[in-house]
């Protein structure tokens, strides 16, 4: 499941870094028109050209729905309820044509991965496949089949490949999550959001209570042995009451994984045009960290790792796709909007339908170059690996980043970061992943003739206070990295 813009954690912007993106996984996402400029230094480390070689995962964006939640600003086209895909029980009857939506989208969104070039000198195959959008579940498997075939065709699929799809409840029938499966999906993200029928209907959302539900049952038939459950919370009218039986009708159904996003309300939606952050109906600030609290308390008490701020997994069952974004390693994207990361060039594809179709063309003929040639600007990695690291478990591994950026950026970073060491919003961990204490860490960074990386191994944002605070840390950081003579 891909982070979304206008369904993020609570600190889902940070200064003087472009807006987060669903499409790219909490990854952000820009149109970038000129070539990056040049690495200002030698570097040789894993960090600074983690980014330039070939990618082994891809994004698909499939961007279809029943119609548009209140509080979404993605890329979609809108199918209404007219569309024999919207209706999972008819897919499959005799003679039924396929929305020509679909097919003319997805045989664009062919043409693009046919068409992509990367010039690397090998071309691994792809360890892992994400199905977003959009509800790529309104999509027919035999046209879900062509993009994999295709896929498959241009740079090969690894024998265990993680296939994810996000899919609705409401939108497709054991049948097709059986199609969907024989085609090698192997992993499922449903987006219930809420098991109350009055927030569903809030939201605008097309199914209602009693569809999760059949969902859930379909995906347990099936035999889905990896699947996720997306929840959204400080919705309009939500209490936290509302919010802690989400939570434990959840934790009953017993996904391997769950995702926890926070509202954001968006210029241009519906939700935007009516509502104010954090005024009434819409939850408080204050009211809205109970809710990331609440779920961090009850989700990791049932058994779930908080490896990334909004992901919560069984043993074994991390989201592989999505951990290629916390790593910063690079990554195909492919339909509309979607934005990949290739050579150290992030590049997002149009958002309207027209634009992207120009692009595909422009794409064939050659007059486009969205893959990078590798150059960057370390400032810009630094901060990358910094947003990156932050939103997950581990954390930032300060070797690592001194060997790539100089002990000197990680001194000033840790200096920044002494109060919140001691407040308890960062955890300081050793090679073991033991605390480090607030005065041993002060000791150290008192200290000039130590390398504060050879004694702290990790700095990591405490779950789940730190996390909240994640903006204010985050930009601390920046600060440092920017002053710096990278």
């Amino acid at each position: 499941m891909m982070l979304k813009t206008t369904i993020s954690p609570i600190f889902s912007s940070f200064t003087g870094k472009p807006r987060t993106s669903r499409l790219i996984f909490k990854a952000f996402s820009v149109v970038v028109e000129d070539t990056p400029p040049s690495v200002r230094r030698n570097a040789s480390t894993n960090l600074t050209t983690l980014h330039q070689g070939p990618p082994t995962s891809a994004y698909v964006h499939l961007p279809f729905c029943r119609k548009r939640c209140h509080y979404c600003d993605f890329p979609i086209l809108a199918l209404g309820s007219s569309s024999s895909s919207t209706r999972p029980g008819n897919v499959y009857e005799e003679g039924k044509e396929d929305d020509p939506r679909i097919v003319n989208y997805v045989n664009l969104l062919v043409r693009e991965i046919k068409a992509t070039r990367t010039g690397f000198d090998t071309n691994p195959k792809l360890e892992t496949v994400f199905f977003g959008g959009g509800t790529p579940s309104l999509v027919p498997p035999k046209l879900v089949s062509l993009v994999l075939e295709t896929l498959s065709l241009n740079f090969g699929l690894s024998s265990d490949v993680e296939i994810s799809m996000e899919m609705d409840p409401g939108t497709f029938s054991a049948q097709k999550l059986k199609e969907l499966m024989d085609l090698g999906v192997n992993r499922v993200s449903l987006g219930v959001q809420a098991f109350q029928d009055e927030l569903l209907k809030a939201c605008g959302r097309a199914h209602g209570v009693s569809e999760v539900y059949e969902a859930i049952g379909f995906v347990k038939e099936c035999g889905v042995e990896n699947w996720s459950m997306d929840l959204i919370s400080s919705l309009p009218h939500q209490t936290l009451e509302m919010w802690e039986e989400s939570l434990r009708l959840a934790i009953e159904s017993k996904p391997n994984h769950v995702s926890v996003y926070d509202l954001q309300v968006e210029q241009g939606t519906k939700f935007g045009n009516v509502y104010t952050p954090g005024q009434s109906p819409l939850p408080s600030e204050t009211q809205s960290a109970d809710f990331y609290k609440t779920a961090s308390l009850m989700l990791r008490g049932a058994g779930y790792e908080h490896y990334e701020v909004s992901s919560y997994s069984k043993d074994g069952f991390k989201c592989k796709h999505n951990l290629i974004y916390w790593k910063n390693k690079p990554f195909y994207a492919f339909g509309l909007g979607s934005a990949s990361y290739l050579g150290g060039l992030r590049f997002s594809r149009p958002r309207k339908l027209k634009e992207y179709t120009n692009y595909v063309a422009d794409l064939e003929n050659g007059a486009v170059n969205w893959c990078g040639n590798g150059s960057v600007d370390l400032k810009e990695v630094a901060t990358d690996i910094v947003m990156l690291s932050f939103r997950t478990s581990k954390g930032l591994e300060l070797k690592e980043f001194g060997e790539a950026f100089g002990s000197e950026v990680v001194k000033s970073i840790c200096k920044v970061y002494e109060p919140y060491v001691e407040s308890g919003h960062i955890d300081c961990l050793d090679d073991m992943r033991r605390e480090v204490t607030s005065d041993e860490f002060k000791t150290l960074v008192a200290n000039g003739e130590v390398k504060i990386e050879d004694h702290v191994r990790y700095l990591r944002l405490k779950d789940p206070d730190g996390f909240l605070l994640s903006n204010e840390l985050i930009s601390l950081a920046f600060g440092v990295i920017e002053l710096s003579c990278l």
